[in-house]
């Protein structure tokens, strides 16, 4: 009876494992849930905030979540929107997985880094490697 379970370690373990190329990546993926939106909401500053500035609060998360896209184009290139001083802008940057599935984003002089924790074909998870600890997982559908 215990052997039965030995096929569905394995095969978890060779998921887990597996490493992810740039090719898979290639598409737009549109950001659908952020953990750190969640805890806002739980938040005392939201939870005792009045109607219009829950609204207001709502209003700027999915505002968030409809422009946060990620396009990978071939050449390790990523294409995405960003936020500047609370305008939406376009931004490039220069991509890398490493073996560990942990994708660096070379934007100028700005590194960033985020593990993907799962993966397939029309849903990625990231989880940001920063001093924030706690900011979340980010959840990515594929759009095309």
């Amino acid at each position: 009876m215990h052997l039965s379970i030995i096929p569905t370690l394995l095969l978890a373990f060779f998921l887990q494992t597996s490493q992810i190329s740039f090719q898979q990546l290639i598409g737009t993926w549109q950001l659908v849930h952020f953990d750190a939106m969640d805890e806002l909401r739980k938040s005392p500053q939201y939870q005792n905030a009045d109607v219009t500035m829950r609204e207001g609060l709502e209003y700027k998360i999915q505002n968030r979540l409809e422009n946060t896209v990620y396009k990978f184009v071939p050449g390790d290139t990523l294409k995405y929107t960003d936020y500047v001083r609370q305008e939406v802008v376009q931004k490039q940057a220069k991509i890398e997985i490493n073996s560990d599935n942990v994708l660096t984003i070379h934007t100028g002089a700005e590194t960033r880094q985020a593990k993907i924790v799962e993966f397939n074909s029309e849903r990625m998870v990231l989880e940001p490697i920063s001093n924030n600890p706690g900011s979340g997982k980010l959840v990515f559908e594929k759009i095309k």
